[in-house]
């Protein structure tokens, strides 16, 4: 028996167990931890190194967003949601210069 992403995901998000489709986007908490990690560690032995993600999860907004909060320096995804991933970016940039700001 061949089991996919369809024959359970609907199940799971309507019962709450995951509360997005994880092949879409990134499950923060969990890989996000492991991405905050890598970008740490890259960066100590490497500093300046080039870090991201590629795939669908380069063009989800909130992943995008995610990706710039945590470090990664670049997503990559199909060119059909390349608009959709630039609107992120560009938020998320804002959203972080607006942040430091309030810090200073």
């Amino acid at each position: 028996m061949i089991l996919t992403a369809g024959s359970f995901l609907g199940t799971y998000t309507e019962n709450e167990i995951l509360t997005q489709n994880p092949f879409a986007s990134i499950d923060q908490i969990g890989i996000g931890q492991l991405a905050r990690t890598a970008c740490e560690k890259g960066n100590q032995t490497r500093p300046g190194i080039k870090l991201g993600i590629c795939g669908e999860h380069g063009g989800d907004p909130d992943s995008v967003k995610f990706c710039h909060k945590g470090g990664l320096t670049y997503v990559s995804c199909s060119p059909y949601r390349v608009p959709v991933a630039r609107l992120a970016a560009a938020q998320a940039a804002i959203e972080g210069k607006r942040a430091n700001a309030k810090k200073k």
